[in-house]
């Protein structure tokens, strides 16, 4: 099955819907209801958008309108009052039209509206249209122009690469340009055989004056702050199934890397660890991966410029937010706020929610 699960409120029985499937004339009212129906019995928004003969774009459009007012809004009736500018089957070509071209700016669409469409909406009104069509408005997320088309596919691979059970010659965190002649091994104090622990990396840089935050004020919008600036990143490890760590070394060198490894392992002991990562340099550093592998960590490289693979930045996201209007006095004080704050989101398996789904699934029973 491809596509995505759409959640979908059951406002009629399935009997319901049949009656009514054999009593409508109308072509139109068919294929919703068909469409919801396949829903009902489980199918995707694309499968269910394909079987009668629409797009994914026109059958999130239907779900919503169903999901909001049933029968009613999935099938309006407009024998009276005003016709609408855009009848059904052009706003179904809108959609697909905005789809192709996305993202859009408002100015963009109303170009498109006139010059496509021969209409033209009031711009007090077109954000209500287009909320109206399902569309969302938010600021896009920047791409890096070399991340690979099939990031999922290569992270899949690399998971299941760690999870592999046979045997290999070489440790999973060499790589074939290494020295082969130096052996790798693990620290003799180090065991990794009481389960396996999943857990995200990275460094961040948030700042005391960070204010991402809109709070009520009744005069001019301002907060005074002490000159408050932390010199040093934010290292984080963000663990499913064991302890997450906060760490602020002096910098983002390879032995400080290691040394917050060090950390890791210390947080987490008895197991074997899977640590998820990008791809900076002294990430992916012949040292670092051969400390890495004597703590008994295997480290899986997200791919080239796909941030958003790693659970852990709407972590960061999440504490930025929580910890710009507050006020503090010194970096000593801000960093145990971070520290407070860390640890009460990574007590939280939601940031990972979609991560595990996707790539960890099949693996669930391999943890400890």
């Amino acid at each position: 099955m491809t596509g995505r699960e759409k959640e979908i409120v059951r406002h009629l029985s399935e009997d319901d819907l049949d009656r009514l499937l054999t009593q409508t004339d109308s072509e139109k009212v068919s294929k919703r209801l068909t469409f919801i129906k396949r829903l009902y019995k489980g199918a995707t928004l694309e499968d269910a958008a394909d079987d009668v003969g629409k797009s994914q774009s026109t059958g999130s459009l239907w779900a919503k309108r169903w999901n909001e007012g049933g029968l009613g809004k999935l099938t309006p009736n407009f024998g009276g009052g005003r016709p609408p500018k855009l009848g059904d089957d052009e706003r179904e070509r809108l959609i697909e039209r905005l789809e192709e071209g996305e993202p859009w700016k408002k100015q963009e669409i109303q170009h498109l509206l006139n010059t496509e469409f021969d209409v033209e909406f009031h711009p007090n009104y077109l954000p209500r249209f287009l909320s109206d069509l399902g569309l969302s408005y938010a600021i896009p997320r920047t791409e890096r122009p070399d991340r690979p088309d099939n990031a999922d596919a290569i992270l899949d691979e690399r998971v299941s690469d760690a999870f592999a059970e046979d045997e290999v010659d070489e440790p999973h965190n060499k790589q074939p340009e290494d020295d082969s002649d130096e052996e790798w091994t693990v620290d003799d104090d180090v065991r990794t055989d009481g389960g396996t622990t999943v857990g995200f990396f990275d460094i961040s840089h948030p700042q005391p004056w960070d204010n991402s935050q809109r709070l009520y004020t009744v005069s001019e919008p301002t907060i005074t702050r002490p000159l408050v600036k932390i010199d040093t990143p934010a290292a984080g490890f963000y663990a499913l199934n064991g302890e997450s760590v906060l760490q602020f070394p002096p910098t983002q060198e390879k032995e400080q890397i290691c040394a917050c490894f060090k950390e890791v392992r210390e947080q987490n002991p008895g197991e074997r660890i899977l640590l998820v990562l990008d791809n900076f340099s002294s990430h992916i550093c012949a040292h670092t991966r051969k400390r890495a592998h004597e703590l008994g960590i295997d480290l899986i490289f997200l791919p080239v410029g796909s941030p958003h693979l790693n659970p852990i930045e709407p972590v960061w996201k999440s504490l930025k937010w929580e910890s710009s209007p507050l006020i503090v006095e010194g970096a000593a004080e801000y960093r145990a706020l971070l520290d407070e704050i860390f640890t009460k989101l990574t007590d939280q398996l939601s940031f990972a929610g979609s991560w595990i789904k996707n790539h960890l699934s099949g693996f669930i029973q391999k943890l400890r």
